[in-house]
């Protein structure tokens, strides 16, 4: 029981700060549209990690993983705005 204990606070803790770590940029980016420094594959490979890592947690028998699927939920939507916001930057815009 106790281990189960630290095992869903390491998991929560984890998402937290993925969480806090990666929204101030896509917030950023959102706000300026300004993906002169991002990578279009790094972006659309982020989002397809997201999503699988998502799908994991939602799958994940005998339970659903909250913390995991939560925190790929909002990593996977940002990063799915930000590669948009970057391939019409760069295939709609500047042309």
């Amino acid at each position: 029981m106790e281990q189960d204990l630290v095992y869903v606070i390491c998991g929560w803790i984890a998402s937290i700060s993925m969480v806090l770590g990666y929204l101030p940029q896509a917030i950023q980016t959102i706000r300026t549209r300004n993906t002169d420094g991002i990578s279009l594959p790094a972006f659309l490979l982020m989002s397809v990690g997201g999503i699988a890592f998502m799908l994991q947690g939602l799958f994940h028998k005998p339970e659903i993983l909250w913390a995991l699927f939560l925190t790929n939920l909002v990593t996977s939507v940002c990063s799915c705005i930000v590669f948009v916001i970057k391939l019409y930057n760069d295939y709609f815009r500047k042309k």
